[in-house]
């Protein structure tokens, strides 16, 4: 697998499973992944959220842990990187309100560079607007956004994701597997198809 540069957006009350497990999991796997987050600089960090399943009629909420950015919002330039990650949470509520976020978004959506969103950041998808047409997995509480802009609600089960070409999205984090797997599997094919394009381009 070629290592791919991959730009991760959180903020506070990110989700604490759905901001560590693919930070750490797509870094194993030999990516590099840039953690930002919006007014912050790398080196400072954001708090995080657990989100359960505890058999109420929505999820409980906790405190998580400190999460540290390594790289630096301002800095970011969307054409440097290979694929986007957007963690749930309660961040994509108001990181949706930042249009620098939103842009940032649309490059990936445009350029058809892989994305991969989970939960609460289908939040993010509806706002920049990139969602017409698309199937699209999120926390069930969202479906309803999903559908206002666009797209295409798909309820799955919690423990499985959904592909549409450069999209793959997952209602939460016990979706990990699946999410992440089929992301990766994605990138790969992203990496061929520039490699193809690059060749042909000679």
């Amino acid at each position: 697998m070629s290592q791919a540069k991959l730009l991760m957006i959180v903020g506070d009350y990110a989700e604490d499973y759905e901001t560590m497990v693919p930070f750490q999991a797509l870094q194993m796997v030999g990516h590099k992944v840039d953690a930002v987050c919006p007014g912050k600089k790398a080196g400072q960090s954001i708090r995080t959220a657990i989100h359960d399943f505890e058999g109420d009629q929505t999820y409980s909420e906790k405190r998580g842990h400190n999460f540290t950015l390594n790289a630096t919002f301002a800095e970011v330039r969307p054409e440097e990187y290979d694929g986007l990650v957007l963690p749930g949470g309660r961040a994509p509520e108001y990181l949706r309100l930042d249009e620098k976020v939103l842009g940032i978004i649309r490059h990936f959506a445009e350029e058809e560079k892989p994305i991969a969103a989970v939960c609460h950041a289908a939040q993010l998808l509806a706002a920049a607007r990139v969602l017409k047409g698309r199937k699209v997995s999120a926390y069930p509480a969202c479906a309803p956004e999903v559908e206002l802009a666009g797209g295409t609600y798909v309820p799955v089960e919690m423990t499985a994701a959904v592909v549409d070409r450069n999209l793959v999205t997952a209602p939460a984090w016990p979706a990990h597997p699946a999410w992440l797997g089929k992301f990766l599997t994605v990138l790969e094919e992203h990496a061929g198809a520039m490699a193809e394009a690059a060749v042909a381009a000679r």
